[in-house]
């Protein structure tokens, strides 16, 4: 099974950027075939946004779920990607 994370961004947000950037690194060290990530404008897909409760980029959603409400550190992020994947096999 794949774990979809999804990161939440806004236009010309820099964190965001690197957000993005930490979840390409991450999903390269664990396996594409285990985690699938995209990045979704809250401008384009904003009823999804709020739905999830994200009130502020960028944001970090697991499995549909709201994880991080900001840009986590990289081994926060890790530890509950790895936790999840884990419980999965």
């Amino acid at each position: 099974m794949t774990t979809m994370v999804e990161v939440f961004t806004s236009p010309g947000c820099r964190v965001c950027g690197r957000a993005k950037t930490l979840l390409r690194e991450i999903a390269e060290q664990v396996g594409c075939d285990r985690i699938h990530w995209r990045a979704i404008n809250v401008l384009e897909e904003l009823d999804y946004a709020v739905d999830l409760g994200v009130l502020s980029t960028p944001a970090i959603a697991i499995d549909g779920e709201l994880i991080f409400t900001g840009l986590p550190p990289m081994h926060a992020l890790r530890a509950e990607l790895d936790r999840r994947l884990a419980i999965e096999t």
